[in-house]
Formats: structure tokens, C-alpha cells, sequence
């Protein structure tokens, strides 16, 4: 693994913006605009380096999986912080009917620098972002920068491939992909919108709407779209979350398709995926799996010895784009708590190459790893401020 710079394209913007990656640009705190797609430096590695790294992401998906049935098992969704009784039940009939309900991606964070075991950050299972950059704009930067090289890169044929598999588990009807109004960057639209076309690929009817144009029809007890048809099925990059806790969450559980011919809404990713998108995995992998050389120390009741050897980073259980991550070196006071429950991470600053911090974000579709993407920030904290950077196998 190595940081190269090199000359950005000409005219990358307007490139890369044709071929779906419409938010180039990030507006940062002091008003500037600056690349989010950063083709001033790329990562290289070496294909024995793939095969091993995809490897990994394999092992840590089937353990993340047997993570969840433990946590089914032994009724730990307390743990999640999942107290409402009817949820937890709901969440668990998902995850025993999951081969009756369409899942299709994930992606790892790892923390990687090319000299040692790649470890476990955290596992988006639910609403993974920078999927469109991974896909399609760093394959065709690498076809005109590097013809004849390769990339960490099956992601399009495999997201096809999945929605085709899954195609008999899906009910009668289009499927409906929602985005949320409330995405002003126009991310969410466009990862919406290239699985919409990957699933139009796979020879499936499709629809498009955004979450709060859904509406209840109280006469049917279902969920329509903006023309009053039945929601049959939706993919929706909305956190599960958000979807079970808004006004319409009631309805949301009186209405979720488990499999088996109950209930009318199907929801893609399923219900199952609230085990894998939460913090407290983490700590529940390093209980069954202790020492493992992919993983780091957490801990869902303090930083125990934490605190005095490695240092510990507190995450909320449901935080994305590191809101709420804070950092605490070996030998600090232990912050108050304002009863947010949090996990507690062995701390393992990311790799600094040429003062930028990377973080590897590694997609799994289906149960099989399937592609890279990267990147980076100029704090220890991976934030909405990151960039993105493209790779290469060499």
C-alpha cells in the first residue's frame, strides 16, 4: 500500500460529474469549496495485498453474522439499546426469516497501512454512502489513468447479480427506491438512484420517490407512494432507526414483511440489519471473538484497562460520518457521561501518509467482498469533511 500524487485530470469536475458523482465539491466551516474527490494523490497496492484484504472482509461478515444470531440468541438487544419489546421481537423475526428477505450491501471501515493486520472500525450495514465514487468514477479514472491495470473493483456486476438472485423474494410490483428530501448535497439521490439502476439491470421495475413523499392510506392500513399505488417493496436510505422512531414508525411495525406471507411493506436493507449497523457489535465480536488479530478491544461498560495501556475511543451506538466519536489517549480522566449509552474502542490512530489520516472502506454484496473505496481527513476522526481518493492494483 503507498500514497502516489500526481497531476488531477483536466476538466475532473465536470468528468467525474457525468458519471454520477454530482457532489465533487465539499463546503467547508470557513465557506471554502474543496475537493470531496481528491485525484491529486492515489493509493496503490499489490494484488497478494487484495486477495488478503478480501479475505478479511469475508471472515469479519461471517463472524459479524454469527455476532447477530448470538445477540438474537441470547436476547441481548438491551445491549443495542433496543428496549422496546415489540421492536426486538420484530428485529429478531427478521434475522430467522432472513433468507426470505432481500439484503444486498454492506461495508466494512478498516483501519489498514500495508504493514499489518487490517482492523475492524465499524460495519455499515444499513445505509452505506460512497458507493456511487467506488462503483463507476474511480474504475473509469483508472481505465484512463492505468489502461491494462486493475482495481479492488466487481461492484456494479455484483450489485446486479444481487439484485437478480434475490428477484424471487421480492413481492409483486415495482420496487420503490427512496432518498430523503432532507439530503441537500444530492448524495443520498444519486446512491439511491445508481442502485435503481443496478436492480433496472437485473431486469426489475422500478420506481422512484423520496421518503417523505410515502403516505398512509388509513382505509388499507398500508404504505402508498405519491400516486397512491401500494408499497409493495422499497429500498430506502433512511436509517432503520429513524424509519421505527418518526410519526409513521407505528405503522412501520404494524406493516414490516418478515417473510413467510405476513405483513405488506418489504423493506430493503431488512430489519436484521439494526444487529450489524450498531456500535455495540463491536463490543460484542471482541466477547466472542477475543484477541482476534482483525479486531480491536470494545467494551459497552467503560474503557477498563483501556484506560491505562492503548487509550479508547467512545462512539455512539448509532453515530454516522464520526458524529459523537471522541478520542482519549491512556491515562486521561474518564469523561461524565450524559447517559447516551456508548461504545468504548481500543484506540489505533488511523494511518498518516503525508499528513493525511485514511480509512478504508470495504464493501461486501451479498456475503462476498466486493470492492475499495478510500478515504481520507486531516483529523483522526473520519468526518463529513473527508475526501475521497482512488486506488489502484499494481
Amino acid at each position: 500500500m503507498e500514497r502516489h500524487t500526481v497531476e488531477p485530470r483536466p476538466d475532473w469536475q465536470r468528468t467525474v460529474e457525468e458519471q454520477g458523482l454530482v457532489y465533487p465539491l465539499t463546503r467547508h466551516p470557513d465557506g471554502s469549496l474543496r475537493p470531496y474527490w481528491d485525484e491529486s494523490a492515489y493509493y496503490s497496492f499489490s494484488l497478494p495485498e487484495v486477495e488478503a484484504l478480501e479475505e478479511v472482509v469475508e471472515e469479519l461478515h461471517a463472524m459479524s453474522l454469527a455476532a447477530a444470531a448470538h445477540i438474537v440468541g441470547k436476547d441481548r438487544f438491551a445491549d443495542l439499546g433496543v428496549t422496546d419489546p415489540r421492536l426486538a421481537g420484530l428485529i429478531a423475526e427478521s434475522w430467522r426469516r432472513r433468507d426470505e428477505l432481500p439484503s444486498i450491501y454492506g461495508r466494512f471501515d478498516l483501519r489498514y497501512d500495508g504493514t499489518g493486520p487490517a482492523k475492524m472500525l465499524e460495519y455499515n450495514a444499513d445505509t452505506p454512502t460512497s458507493l456511487v465514487e467506488a462503483a463507476s468514477p474511480q474504475w473509469f479514472w483508472m481505465e484512463e489513468r492505468f489502461p491494462g491495470a486493475d482495481q479492488w473493483n466487481s461492484l456494479h456486476e455484483r450489485l446486479v447479480d444481487a439484485w437478480r438472485r434475490q428477484a424471487h423474494l421480492l413481492p409483486p410490483g415495482p420496487v420503490h427506491f427512496a432518498h430523503s428530501d432532507g439530503d441537500e448535497l444530492g448524495e443520498d439521490l444519486m446512491t439511491v438512484a445508481y442502485l435503481r439502476e443496478t436492480a433496472q439491470q437485473a431486469g426489475l421495475e422500478t420506481e422512484a420517490l423520496s421518503v417523505e413523499q410515502i403516505g398512509w392510506d388509513r382505509l388499507s392500513g398500508r404504505f402508498v407512494d405519491d400516486r397512491l399505488r401500494f408499497l409493495r417493496s422499497c429500498f430506502k436510505l433512511y436509517p432503520w432507526e429513524w424509519l421505527t422512531t418518526d410519526r409513521f414508525g407505528p405503522h412501520v411495525l404494524d406493516t414490516l414483511d418478515n417473510g413467510g406471507g405476513t405483513g405488506t411493506t418489504c423493506w430493503i436493507e431488512p430489519a436484521w440489519k439494526m444487529l450489524l449497523s450498531n456500535k455495540a457489535l463491536l463490543a460484542i465480536l471482541w466477547e466472542l471473538y477475543p484477541g482476534h488479530p482483525n479486531l480491536l478491544p470494545a467494551y459497552l461498560d467503560g474503557p477498563r484497562e483501556l484506560a491505562t495501556t492503548t487509550g479508547w475511543v467512545a462512539k455512539p451506538l448509532l453515530g454516522r460520518e464520526g458524529e459523537g466519536v471522541t478520542l482519549h489517549e491512556a491515562g486521561t480522566e474518564l469523561p461524565v457521561r450524559d447517559g447516551e449509552p456508548l461504545c468504548y474502542q481500543g484506540l489505533a490512530p488511523l494511518p498518516d501518509f503525508d499528513g493525511n489520516r485514511v480509512v478504508l472502506g470495504a464493501w461486501v454484496v451479498g456475503d462476498e467482498a466486493a470492492g475499495l473505496g478510500i478515504r481520507e481527513s486531516a483529523g483522526p476522526v473520519t468526518d463529513e469533511y473527508a475526501r475521497f481518493l482512488p486506488h489502484v492494483i499494481l
